[in-house]
């Protein structure tokens, strides 16, 4: 595998920012490029949570080694306090991770346009992101997971006030494209195509009642989905443990 950190200029965001971006490596005879080489690679969009950087996926878990049987690349942007939403005080992270970041990611590097091979998942905030970006976009992700996700996010309001005073201003939330009970719904109301949905979270989690409400939610709409849960907090030892299976159910493509 190769490991890249990657700096660029982002135009949905009008500055510059970075991305930590893991890529299978194949061998070759000098001078003779394989068939795997040309294969365009099907990629992850790996997202943070809410204190973290697109660094932590790496320094916190073994993903790297992880991901290296299974011939995926991972692409893991930076997103600051955003909840991957086009703030209104800030900037347009939604925008940029759903729609900018892949086509710039493609350019630099050989990754897959095909939607069967292109996947979301996050922790915490990054489980929200996750999940908010593959059920808004199914025709071009076909799947997302998310691990302790803050899946409820008007539950999430009195923990976060000034952060979310800056992403969301005075609009509201509930009833919104920012909220995933009501994207599930949209989700559920379309004829396109439906991505594979997978979320999991621990017992002794903060967003642990949430993720049942978010389950429960998606069983009434008719939308399969796969929820794991089970002993756990909000902590790096249940996320490097956790994000093995979601590559599992990834991989079942």
């Amino acid at each position: 595998m190769a490991l890249i950190q990657c700096n660029f200029f982002s135009e949905a965001l009008q500055c510059s920012t970075s991305m930590t971006v893991i890529l299978p490596q194949t061998t070759s005879h000098i001078g003779v490029e394989s068939k795997a080489e040309q294969k365009k690679h099907p990629t992850l969009y790996l997202l943070h949570g809410l204190s973290d950087d697109h660094t932590i996926w790496t320094r916190f878990t073994s993903i790297e080694r992880y991901v290296a049987p299974l011939g995926l690349a991972v692409v893991m942007p930076a997103a600051g306090r955003s909840f991957y939403t086009d703030m209104e005080n800030g900037y347009d992270y939604y925008t940029y991770v759903s729609e900018e970041l892949p086509q710039i990611a493609r350019s630099f590097f050989n990754l897959s346009d095909k939607r069967e091979e292109n996947f979301v998942a996050g922790l915490s905030m990054g489980g929200y992101g996750a999940l908010k970006t593959v059920m808004r976009n199914p025709e071009r992700f076909a799947a997302g997971a998310s691990l302790s996700g803050s899946l409820d996010i008007v539950d999430r309001i009195p923990a976060f006030p000034r952060d979310f005073q800056h992403i969301f201003g005075d609009r509201p939330i509930k009833g919104s494209e920012d909220d995933l009970f009501h994207v599930a719904e949209n989700l559920a109301k379309s004829d396109g195509p439906k991505p594979r949905l997978y979320h999991c979270c621990g017992t002794e989690d903060h967003n642990y009642q949430a993720n049942l409400r978010f389950r429960d939610h998606l069983e009434k709409l008719s939308i399969e989905s796969t929820f794991e849960d089970g002993p756990g907090s909000h902590e790096w030892g249940y996320w490097d443990k956790h994000i093995q299976p979601v590559l599992e159910f990834l991989h079942q493509r």
